[in-house]
């Protein structure tokens, strides 16, 4: 009684649940591409249903080894994509385990390829941070989710109506993650309505159309609309040295 900010972490709530503070996240979920792939739907549909506060166990919670390759592409790719979710939160119970305790779980955990990818995406997080506080501000105010499909932001393209795997993150960011091992490409759809500039790039590509994107294991796709001034890249090393 008497305090401010609250927020409880659930893992089941119901329309509604929000006004509690709830934030839900999607419960023990395996550490595997098939996981990863459900996440971004669950995340949407969540989303649409009133509840703006979600997130994953980034890696998922169970069966993530440090040590394994694909694991340690996995972390990679869940991070790309849960840095533009609304909770942003690294958590699992990872090999080898004991009865006390879990396996490392911290972004130099797994390798030094993998630290140094996790580390920028952890910049960029905190260099979104006035823009993601916005959105939540709208959130709050006007229940416009922070991540949301994207019909709701395009309902005149019929297409977008179809898409279950790219999603908005604000008005201004378009991310179509990277949820195959080994993939260094996808196919991404770009709204008609808008320009779409590469955030890694200076490319812009016309809104209406599909196309194949390159997607290094060090890139998430990630197009900006209408050139918005968003700071995806450009100065995390220079946080990183102050």
């Amino acid at each position: 009684e008497g305090q401010t900010g609250i927020i409880n972490l659930c893992r089941c709530g119901w329309a509604g649940s929000q006004k509690y503070g709830a934030a839900i996240w999607s419960g023990d979920i395996p550490s595997t591409f098939e996981s990863l792939r459900e996440q971004i739907p669950a995340g949407l549909n969540m989303a649409m249903s009133g509840i703006p506060w979600w997130n994953t166990d980034i890696g998922g919670f169970k069966g993530g080894n440090p040590e394994d390759e694909q694991f340690r592409e996995l972390i990679v790719r869940w991070f790309q994509y849960a840095v533009f979710t609304p909770v942003f939160r690294l958590h699992g119970v990872r090999e080898p385990s004991s009865p006390f305790t879990g396996g490392d779980n911290e972004i130099w955990s797994f390798g030094e390829e993998a630290y140094t990818i996790l580390k920028e995406y952890l910049f960029m997080r905190e260099r979104l941070r006035p823009y993601i506080r916005e959105q939540m501000k709208l959130a709050h105010k006007n229940a416009v989710p922070p991540m949301r499909p994207l019909f709701f932001d395009f309902p005149g393209d019929q297409t977008c109506y179809d898409i279950a795997d790219q999603f908005m993150f604000g008005p201004d960011i378009m991310v179509a993650p990277v949820v195959e091992y080994r993939a260094r490409d996808r196919r991404v759809y770009f709204p008609a309505g808008a320009g779409w500039k590469n955030a890694w790039s200076d490319d812009v590509v016309d809104g209406g159309q599909w196309m194949t994107v390159d997607a290094p294991i060090e890139r998430a796709p990630v197009f900006l609309r209408n050139r918005a001034s968003v700071p995806i890249v450009n100065g995390w090393k220079d946080v990183a040295d102050a």
